[in-house]
């Protein structure tokens, strides 16, 4: 279990690069942000590429960007959306732990500003909290760690991440 990967899931907002950045540093593990590679194999930014592709080309790509990721010892932190490729999530399933970083909703709405601008991928009409309700189903159904993140330091956060990691790779 030592080379597993961690992959931090959930909604835009819920911290998934800022906290992935500090737990790669305390676990000694890389970093890597998928967004960053979707935009560097595009040459555009999420964005850009739904605007001009489309919701679903995004998710395609989204999709096949991180069921091709390759890497051991690192704490890899996809798009919110991630969970819709069931492909890419079997791929985490298989070289990492999974852990969905859970905010509630009303924190989200506090924490996001233009939902379009942050490149979040909403249905015509979708208000964040049916896009969240959507989610959470998928987020809860692959996670194999939560850590509710609301209210709390990011240094408890973090002590919590490590704990509950360390539990499930000794298993």
């Amino acid at each position: 279990m030592e080379n597993k990967n961690i992959i931090l899931i959930g909604m835009p907002g819920a911290g998934k690069s800022a906290l992935g950045v500090l737990l790669a540093r305390a676990m000694n593990y890389r970093f890597m942000d998928t967004d960053l590679l979707i935009q560097e194999r595009e040459g555009k930014l999420l964005c850009e590429i739904i605007a001009e592709e489309g919701m679903q080309r995004f998710l395609e790509i989204e999709g096949e960007v991180n069921a091709g990721i390759e890497t051991e010892r690192t704490v890899i932190a996809p798009g919110g959306s991630a969970i819709y490729s069931e492909k890419a999530m079997e791929h985490f399933s298989r070289i990492g732990v999974i852990v969905y970083l859970h905010v509630p909703v009303t924190e989200l709405q506090k924490r996001l500003g233009d939902l379009k601008r942050r490149g979040v991928v909403l249905k015509e009409g979708q208000t964040l909290e049916m896009l969240y309700e959507e989610r959470r189903i998928y987020y809860e159904r692959y996670a194999k760690v939560t850590v509710d993140v609301s209210g709390k330091e990011i240094g408890e956060i973090l002590g919590e991440m490590v704990e509950k990691l360390k539990a499930e790779m000794a298993e």
